[in-house]
């Protein structure tokens, strides 16, 4: 078992003022925080499901996956700043400090919120929906943990964020 470390998010949020969606994690693996870039554990199934939605190939390096997001109008972050986590254990979260929206709220326009798993949804509503009132829609975990969701059927509930960008 890892041990349990204070830490704070070392990757800075991707966005840009045509992003209109924003999706957000609870807080970097330890591959993403080895990486310094989102969902870089290669189980995750975050840039497949994106790119299938989007009707494209799966982008590999970080500056195509940087690219891949911008060019689609989507933002990436994470709900948490600094926390004590084992590893890449979300169920070990603690000492949450929520990151602050409002650089990306003000610079984007941003017409949804999504957060990526239950425990994403959990620290939202918790830390950051009492500060900024705007509803985020909880989807199902694309972390390799979540193996009771296929990569078809998190395609399917992903959708709603294919429509969004299209809307």
């Amino acid at each position: 078992m890892s041990e349990a470390l204070n830490i704070k998010h070392p990757i800075e949020p991707v966005y840009n003022a045509s992003s209109r969606v924003l999706i957000l994690g609870s807080f970097p693996s330890v591959k993403s925080r080895e990486q310094k870039f989102f969902y870089g554990h290669k189980q995750n199934r975050f840039w497949k499901v994106l790119a299938q939605l989007i009707g494209t190939e799966t982008p590999g390096t970080i500056e195509e996956k940087r690219d891949f997001l911008l060019r689609n109008h989507i933002a990436v972050w994470d709900v948490i700043a600094s926390c004590t986590i084992e590893g890449s254990s979300d169920s070990s979260i603690r000492d949450v400090v929520p990151n602050d929206l409002t650089r990306i709220l003000e610079a984007a326009r941003i017409q949804k919120i999504f957060v990526n798993g239950g425990k994403a949804a959990e620290l939202y509503k918790r830390y950051i929906y009492p500060q900024n009132g705007v509803e985020a829609i909880k989807l199902p975990s694309t972390s390799p943990a979540n193996a009771a969701f296929s990569l078809d059927r998190l395609i399917r509930e992903w959708k709603i964020v294919a429509d969004a960008l299209s809307n």
